[in-house]
């Protein structure tokens, strides 16, 4: 029997791509109530463009629920060199759930974690029986990549993906994918705004990853290390367990969905009717 093939969708991501590749030239598509709805219309044709090509049996959209999260209770800092979103994609996340509800599609997230949290966590429980497809532009959520489950990141333009299986992945970037938890914490996360070990790049956390396998591995290895490695890693032990606990996805959260739910079968009449309500032009080649 064929297998189940479940898209885990990460809705912001695919939302803020959408947004910001017509911002840029001031195209809000905004309609007749005033309601700008480019990201909204750009994300439905990122889902569309993603589900013709993977043809998933199940498609699940995961979403960040607020900016405070358990990271931000141990780390005030976390993400806080983000600004606030543009006024004209505000009124669009609740209006894209809206039209995910259209589609019969389930949205999922949880107060206090975030989206990349509910996708480890449904992916974790699906991957025992199905195959799983994560459509995200994050390159974090390589973390999760492991038997059954792959992971597209969203390119420039539309239907453009890089796709890593556990696999290529390693090929690709001579670590294991839970090796990228370590990876950051060492490193730290400039988007995410965590330091890591100050004064170790990369290349430096590459090399000793690649040597002795994780940070446990290096912690019981210090004397080994340069004098400069041992004395940045020394100075900076607190913040290097600190940023692993920022940078592993949660796995292990309140989420489920059943697959019953999750099927993919779009309502045509629910999802004209939205999109009309929207006033979205050239539906025929958003559908088709």
């Amino acid at each position: 029997m064929e297998k189940d093939k479940v898209m885990l969708v990460d809705g912001m991501a695919l939302l803020f791509r959408a947004f910001y590749a017509t911002a840029m030239s001031g195209y809000y598509m905004i309609n007749s109530k005033g309601m700008p709805t480019n990201a909204v219309y750009g994300f439905v044709k990122h889902l569309f463009t993603a589900t013709k090509k993977y043809d998933p049996s199940h498609v699940i959209c995961c979403w960040d629920m607020g900016s405070r999260t358990f990271r931000t209770e141990i780390f005030p800092e976390y993400k806080a060199n983000r600004g606030e979103p543009p006024v004209e994609l505000v009124p669009q996340f609740d209006l894209v759930k809206e039209v995910v509800e259209a589609l019969d599609i389930p949205n999922v997230g949880l107060a206090g974690f975030e989206a990349d949290d509910c996708i480890g966590t449904l992916s974790k429980e699906y991957s025992k029986h199905s195959e799983v497809i994560i459509l995200t532009g994050d390159q974090d959520i390589l973390q999760l990549l492991k038997e059954n489950v792959t992971v597209s990141l969203l390119k420039k333009g539309y239907g453009n993906y890089a796709e890593y299986q556990m696999d290529t992945f390693y090929e690709e970037k001579g670590i294991t994918p839970k090796q990228m938890i370590d990876l950051k914490a060492l490193m730290g996360d400039s988007s995410d705004n965590y330091p890591g070990v100050k004064g170790i790049g990369e290349k430096t956390a590459l090399k000793l990853l690649s040597t002795y396998g994780s940070i446990e591995g290096i912690l019981e290895n210090l004397s080994s290390l340069t004098k400069g490695q041992r004395t940045k890693i020394e100075s900076d032990l607190d913040m290097l367990h600190l940023s692993r606990k920022l940078a592993e996805i949660n796995c292990e959260v309140g989420v489920d969905c059943s697959l019953e739910e999750a099927a993919y079968q779009i309502n045509q009449e629910m999802m004209i009717k939205k999109f009309k309500e929207l006033e979205f032009k050239r539906l025929d080649s958003l559908i088709s």
